[in-house]
Parts: C-alpha cells; sequence; structure tokens
C-alpha cells in the first residue's frame, strides 16, 4: 500500500492530556481508572459510536487498542459488511436516479401540459426532494442526542424504513396511474422524502460507526455505496434488455432493492459478534465507563468545535468534491444527448451517464486503496480544479425536453464528453475517498467517531447543495 508521507503525528496530531485521575494498566495495553471495572458487557445492537462519546470530556479519552494486540479481520469480514452498508445507503438514490426512463416515459408519459412540465424537471425535483430531507436528518442524527443518549438501534430502523418504502413503491408500479398522472409524481416525491430521511440517518451512522476502526473500514463504506451505482446500472441495464415491459422492468428492478437492504438488515447484527470490531469498540466503551459526569450542551458544542477545527479542510473538501459531482451528475449530465455514437439511443443514457458514472466512481475508490496522493494538507487544489467540470458539461449537449439552450455547445464531439465524464467520475470516487479516509484520522482516535459523523454531514450537504445548484444552473442555461 502506497502512503502520502505521513507519520503518525500526521494523521493523530492532538495528544491526549493527563488526568488528575489514578490509572494503572489494562491487559491490553491502555490505562484504566483503578476504580473501573475491568470487564463489560458487549450489547450486539446498541452501536452509535460517534454519539455514545458526546457526552465524554476530551482528556477521558486515553484507551485505544494497541496494534500488535488487534485481533485479525478474519477473511475481511468486518470490511465487507462495511461494504455492505455502503451499497444500502445509496441504494435508494441509485434506485430512484436510475429508473429515469420508467417514471417519465411510462408513468409520466400522458401529453398533458402539466404532467410534461413535471416531467421535464424530474431529475431536478427528485434530487431536491431527496437531498434536502436526507441533510435535514443527517444534521439531527449529528448533532441531537436526545437528552443526552445516544437512540439505540438508529440503523435497523433506518433500514426498515427503507424496505418498508420499496415495498410501497413496487405496489406503485404494479397500478395503473395513468388516469392520475399528476398525483402520482407528487407521491413519489413523497416516497423519496421518506427513503432520503432514513437514508440520512443511516449514513450518518454508519460512518461514525467506521470511524473507530482503522480508515480503510471508512473507504469501505464509500466504496460500497459507488459498487451500489454500478450494481443499479447494471440491473437496469438487464431489465431494459430482458424486459421490454415496463411495468415488469420496474418491479424486478425495485424488487432486487428489498433483497440488498436485507442483506444489509443482517450484517447489522454480524458485526458485533466479530472480535476485530468488539477490540475497537471496547477501548471506547472503558472509557466511556470510568469518565466523569456528562457534559453541558456548551461543552458538547466545545468539543465539536475542537474537532471541526483539526478536520475542516477535509471538511470543506468532501463537501465541494460532491457539490461539483451532484450539480453535474445526474441532472445535467443525464440531458446530454449523442450526436453520432454507435449506440441506441435507448441504452445511451443508462451507459454512457448511469453505468458510467459509477464504475469510474467505483475504481477511484480502489486506487485510493493503494494510492494516496496528495496528502490531507494539500488534497484542497485537485479537489477545487474539479469546479471547472461544470462548465465543461453546459457546453455539451445539454438539452431539457421543450427548453431551449441560452448558449451555444461549444463541445461537440460524442467522445470528449465520455472522456470528461470518465474524469468527473473517477476523481469523484478517489476524492471522496481520500478526504473520508483522512478526516477522523486528525484527531484523536478516542474522537474519530466525532470527526466522521461531522465527515458524513458535509458530504451530505455536498450532495444536497449541488442538486440545488443544479436546478439553478439548468434554469439559467435554457430557456
Amino acid at each position: 500500500m502506497v502512503y502520502d508521507k505521513m507519520s503518525r503525528e500526521d494523521y493523530y496530531p492532538m495528544e491526549t492530556k493527563g488526568s488528575p485521575r489514578s490509572y494503572s494498566p489494562h491487559k491490553n495495553g491502555c490505562l484504566m481508572d483503578r476504580n473501573s471495572e475491568q470487564t463489560e458487557s458487549f450489547l450486539p445492537v446498541k452501536v452509535e459510536p460517534g454519539l455514545d462519546s458526546l457526552n465524554k470530556n476530551p482528556e477521558d479519552f486515553t484507551c485505544m487498542p494497541e496494534e500488535d494486540n488487534t485481533p485479525p479481520d478474519r477473511f475481511r469480514l468486518v470490511f465487507f459488511i462495511m461494504v455492505i452498508h455502503g451499497v444500502g445507503i445509496l441504494m435508494p438514490w441509485n434506485m430512484l436516479i436510475n429508473a429515469k426512463t420508467y417514471f417519465e416515459e411510462y408513468k409520466l408519459g400522458k401529453n398533458e401540459t402539466e404532467v410534461v412540465e413535471l416531467k421535464g424537471k424530474f431529475m431536478f425535483y427528485l434530487g431536491i426532494f431527496s437531498q434536502v430531507p436526507n441533510f435535514v436528518m443527517s444534521g439531527i442524527n449529528t448533532f441531537c442526542q436526545c437528552g443526552g443518549q445516544a437512540s439505540p438501534r438508529r440503523i435497523i430502523i433506518s433500514i426498515s424504513v427503507m424496505i418498508c418504502v420499496f415495498i410501497a413503491t413496487v405496489v406503485l408500479a404494479m397500478v395503473d396511474s395513468s388516469d392520475w398522472s399528476v398525483e402520482f409524481f407528487w407521491i413519489t416525491m413523497m416516497t423519496a422524502v421518506i427513503l432520503n430521511m432514513a437514508t440520512g440517518v443511516y449514513q450518518n451512522s454508519t460512518f461514525g460507526l467506521a470511524a473507530i476502526l482503522p480508515m480503510k473500514y471508512t473507504n469501505a463504506i464509500v466504496l460500497g455505496t459507488n459498487l451500489s451505482g454500478v450494481f443499479i446500472a447494471v440491473v437496469n441495464i438487464i431489465s431494459i434488455i430482458s424486459a421490454p415491459d415496463p411495468r415488469t422492468q420496474a418491479i424486478y428492478y425495485f424488487v432486487s432493492a428489498i433483497a440488498v437492504l436485507l442483506i444489509a438488515f443482517d450484517a447489522y447484527f454480524l458485526l458485533p459478534l466479530t472480535k476485530f470490531y468488539q477490540h475497537f469498540r471496547a477501548a471506547i466503551r472503558r472509557q466511556q465507563n470510568t469518565s466523569g459526569p456528562s457534559r453541558t450542551f456548551s461543552e458538547t458544542c466545545s468539543l465539536f468545535g475542537q474537532v471541526l477545527k483539526k478536520i475542516w479542510v477535509q471538511a470543506l473538501c468532501v463537501w465541494f468534491v460532491f457539490f461539483v459531482t451532484l450539480t453535474i451528475f445526474p441532472g445535467i449530465w443525464s440531458n446530454v444527448s449523442k450526436k453520432d455514437f454507435p449506440i441506441e439511443d435507448k441504452y445511451w443514457v443508462a451507459v454512457f451517464c448511469f453505468l458510467s458514472f459509477n464504475v469510474f466512481a467505483f475504481l477511484g475508490n480502489i486506487v485510493s486503496e493503494w494510492v494516496k496522493v496528495p496528502g490531507p494538507r494539500f488534497i484542497w487544489i485537485p479537489v477545487l480544479l474539479r469546479g471547472l467540470l461544470i462548465p465543461f458539461f453546459l457546453f455539451c449537449r445539454f438539452e431539457v425536453e421543450n427548453k431551449e439552450r441560452t448558449f451555444p455547445i461549444l463541445i461537440d464531439n460524442d467522445y470528449i464528453y465520455i472522456v470528461g465524464g470518465i474524469v468527473l467520475a473517477f476523481t469523484s470516487g478517489y476524492y471522496s475517498s481520500l478526504t473520508m479516509m483522512y478526516g477522523p484520522k486528525l484527531v484523536e482516535p478516542e474522537v474519530a467517531g466525532i470527526a466522521g459523523m461531522i465527515m458524513a454531514f458535509c458530504l451530505v450537504m455536498g450532495i444536497t447543495t449541488g442538486v440545488n445548484f443544479s436546478l439553478a444552473v439548468a434554469s439559467m442555461a435554457t430557456k
């Protein structure tokens, strides 16, 4: 594995101060309060690492597992569990946006003025109704402690809600809605709201969960999110080829999402049973058991401020990575038409938008496992340069149905557009992985859960601001 030249001090610059409390060595090499219990029970379902630590003083965090005593992640089981959760996190979003043809051509295919207007802006509306609730719930999950205690089972409740909504979506696919297309549009938007409220909690809690582990496990989640996109894009193409009936396509398409979420549901209960995860989790719990009284609200805010002060560059970077990506994808990108590329029109968007983006974003995630350039100090430079991709896509053959462009097409070559899409996707996967891995490792390991949840919150904020800005850019580029 090739790492950027950083010492342990670069990843863990904040040293824990001494405490007047009396400590004695623990068998795993950590210091423990002599008055504390040496054993603890492990509860498989209470996994809120970022939030569990919010009521503890920073100076109480003195124990982390020693690398030499860390049990192996056998068969990389924990790593693959995180990948599965990453797949589940973006399943609702990927399912909805990849079903563009089903929604626009089948469910909203009625030739009425109001329906045509809604159809033309379907992807933009879907982005807003999906990501704004996601952002709100991610913020609540990050900063709300429900009376000072983290609410257990948030992940499992979120997955359950997502499964129920997808079952309702399958039912809607079976129903003939041609006589109430406008109502179907708004029902779809409401299902998007509920799905992504659950996703916001699920995503934020999962990143907090992974932040107490080595940084490659955070990357495993990001890897899973892009693998989710690849999986859904492939399922979408297969459904187009194998099932000519859009109704049948949609049913099997959404049922596959339910199957994946059920796997993620099971993976939730498997994680706490692994010795590797127990080792890291137990170290944090020992400190929680030996810490002093809960902090006040102002002290909690102060701790968030201290953590944010250390990771603000990474937080801004992950925000901007997703801001640029979601400004372009899928709203702008999916409306770029082909000129003379040798492929049928019905496969153009499915292959050179959704599949292309997710495959190369996935490859970017994988490369970040071995190559970490630049380091956390200078990563902001290439991240900022990615902003040039926004005007690039607007100068391609971007078109909205029943709308005229306000400026001429300057990039009229399909191959240049495809290369630009590859660059956008690969850099999105690569730099999102690096920033999400760097952030939690710039603070003490004991408060890495907080850093991970802040980074996840900034990720969602980037997605939300990006999809809203996409609508503004599209309105500016057409009339």
